[in-house]
């Protein structure tokens, strides 16, 4: 299985890599500036000549405050662009997985989100990524969307690896305490997704494959929660924590509109596909273990 990842130094993409050998699979990693979402131009001749059996898109704008300074540019990678390559990919007639948000949900619901509620994003990433699955799913009908969220692995930037960061040298740290997700291991996220691939790949008819589906970590946490037990697991390897600070919403301005309830439901990835991610719990101690290890 070959697959061909949109999104080089991305967490997802750097985690699929990192997984590839474990599914049996080949991932050959595309991005700037060989290839750029916000310049479509060529992108049909580059996926062409690298050729492979699946297309991933785990390439976006992710800078959620700044897109707001930015909607064209977000639009064009996260909108624009992923129609693109959902357009290459039904020309190649080749399946296409293609990784959007929980941001396209506005928070105000008392449960986990499921994928056929009603969609209301806040600002300008979560709607440029809910253009993005629109355009996908306008483009090709051989798509699974997965949308995911809280993303952290030993790569790149993210709420785990700025934690480490800020414990080294602050005794207490504000976290918010009002907004509750599903965190989810960019590797488990990986894992999944070979595993949505294969069933692509295998049942290339099977229309109930196809089309949105939340795959996200087992069970729930505010930050200030996710927050505690990073630095719970880091202090029992001998690593940098810290007191967490519980902080409204209210009392951390951002400049971008942030979902409070930003919990998935994803039953039915684990119906359809039978794919269910571990708790993040026991992922976050793996992934501490694994930035541990590469520090040493």
């Amino acid at each position: 299985m070959r697959i061909i990842v949109i999104g080089r130094d991305g967490q997802v993409a750097r985690s699929l890599a990192e997984r590839a050998a474990a599914h049996g699979a080949e991932a050959v990693l595309l991005g700037r500036p060989k290839l750029d979402l916000a310049d479509p131009s060529g992108i049909e001749d580059i996926l062409y000549e690298t050729g492979g059996d699946l297309i991933v898109n785990a390439a976006a704008y992710t800078a959620v405050d700044q897109a707001e300074a930015e909607p064209e540019l977000a639009e064009a990678i996260n909108g624009i662009g992923a129609g693109v390559i959902a357009g290459v990919a039904a020309a190649m007639s080749v399946p296409l997985i293609h990784i959007s948000t929980d941001y396209v949900f506005d928070g105000t619901l008392d449960r986990p989100y499921r994928e056929d509620d009603p969609v209301n994003p806040l600002g300008v990433y979560g709607t440029s990524k809910l253009l993005g699955e629109t355009a996908v799913a306008e483009a090709t009908g051989d798509h699974a969307i997965l949308r995911t969220a809280w993303i952290y692995s030993p790569f790149g930037k993210n709420f785990v690896k700025t934690m480490l960061r800020l414990a080294q040298d602050r005794d207490e740290i504000g976290v918010v305490a009002d907004q509750f997700g599903s965190p989810t291991s960019a590797l488990d996220l990986a894992d999944g997704i070979y595993a949505v691939a294969k069933n692509l790949l295998s049942k290339p008819q099977e229309g109930t494959l196809r089309g949105i589906f939340h795959m996200a970590g087992g069970g729930f946490a505010s930050w200030a929660e996710l927050a505690s037990e990073i630095f719970a697991v880091s202090a029992r390897s001998g690593g940098p924590s810290a007191k967490v600070r519980p902080l409204s919403t209210a009392d951390y301005p951002t400049r971008a509109k942030r979902p409070a309830n930003s919990r998935l439901d994803c039953g039915k990835l684990a119906a359809i596909h039978g794919v269910e991610l571990p708790s993040w719990q026991s992922s976050l101690d793996r992934c501490l273990e694994q930035i541990t290890a590469e520090q040493h």
